[in-house]
């Protein structure tokens, strides 16, 4: 009588995983870049926060009838309705993973990881402030 065995011979072996590498060798560099993403993405949505805040800050401050608005027990310095580039970190929520530097009487520079925005103070009453787009190092 024949004894059968079943199973992989060698050859099946190695082909499988020299097949395995080779699909590795190609996601593995979709994957190992992500961390540049999310930077970006993180001071993205650091940007949006800060428009955000503002655009609210500065309706509270016309419905207050053109006072320095307080928001939730707060009382925020306005520039021509908007806020000061001191508190727009504190309005817009922004943790302690931002770094915001008021490089400038008019201007705030907020940092995270390799990426930067600008937030400029609103230059006179009908000119809103000037936000810069997200660049990344």
């Amino acid at each position: 009588m024949k004894n059968q065995q079943s199973g992989f011979t060698l050859i099946e072996l190695v082909m499988v995983i020299v097949i395995l590498g080779i699909l590795a060798a190609f996601a593995l560099p979709k994957f190992a870049d992500l961390s540049g993403d999310a930077e970006r993405a993180t001071a993205m949505g650091g940007l949006a926060a800060v428009k955000s805040a503002a655009g609210i800050s500065h309706a509270a401050y016309l419905a207050g009838g053109s006072a320095d608005p307080t928001i939730e027990g707060t009382t925020y310095i306005m520039v021509f309705g908007y806020p000061s580039s001191e508190d727009i970190d504190e309005l817009a929520g922004l943790d302690s993973a931002y770094s915001v530097a008021d490089t400038s009487a008019i201007l705030a520079t907020v940092t995270i990881g390799g990426c930067t925005f600008t937030y400029t103070e609103a230059a006179d009453a009908s000119t809103p402030p000037v936000y810069g787009a997200v660049v990344c190092t």
